[in-house]
């Protein structure tokens, strides 16, 4: 499975600490494994939850999985 980040994910899992960078990659890297729930309104995003984090991703190839954002649980809603 092929994984790639948007350019504001990128950003958000910089300016972590290096602990909580350890969870979100484990997290990631279980993908289709864990807490993930479809988005209502938003056909073929999904959200992952890891600790109090949420990773909004996508498919939009068969092999490939794309972060398109991640954050705090209250804030990582806005603008979708």
């Amino acid at each position: 499975m092929n994984i790639t980040y948007s350019r504001s994910s990128v950003k958000v899992i910089n300016g972590m600490d290096k602990a909580t960078k350890q969870r979100i990659k484990a997290g990631i890297e279980k993908i289709p494994k864990g807490d993930i729930k479809p988005l209502k309104g938003s056909s073929g995003t999904y959200r992952l939850r890891v600790g109090d984090w949420r990773i909004l991703f996508s498919y939009p190839e068969d092999d490939t999985i794309l972060i398109e954002k991640i954050g705090s649980r209250g804030g990582v809603y806005k603008g979708v």
